[in-house]
């Protein structure tokens, strides 16, 4: 299996081949979805994109940690954590290992332009 990793530019490019938008559009496109994720998460507030998943903020307690390599034990200070829950649509995909062909229409990946 490859460990190809995808960047914003892929995305851009993506979209760029799919929906038709100019690279710069298309770029544009994709670093205000990632700006409206992103700032949505600093607000405390949940993410949720249907036959995806879904985003939200979990507050850690503080506890003891240990150093592996010394065994020193260390406070680790409360936090905030981003959990990522995969929708059960995604994970089927995933089990299946198919990756569906694209949509016949203009929604982007296979999702409807009111899910985007």
């Amino acid at each position: 299996m490859d460990n190809q990793t995808v960047t914003r530019a892929d995305l851009a490019e993506a979209v760029y081949e799919q929906v038709g938008l100019s690279r710069n559009e298309s770029t544009d496109l994709v670093e205000a979805i990632l700006d409206e994720i992103s700032n949505t998460l600093v607000k405390g507030e949940n993410v949720k994109l249907s036959s995806f998943g879904s985003f939200s903020i979990r507050e850690k307690g503080e506890r003891i940690g240990r150093n592996p390599k010394t065994g020193v034990e260390v406070p680790i200070k409360p936090r905030k954590v981003i959990v990522f829950r995969a929708s059960h649509v995604l994970k089927d995909r995933v089990n299946s290992k198919s990756v569906a062909a694209p949509a016949e229409n203009t929604s982007f990946g296979g999702f409807s332009d009111d899910e985007l």
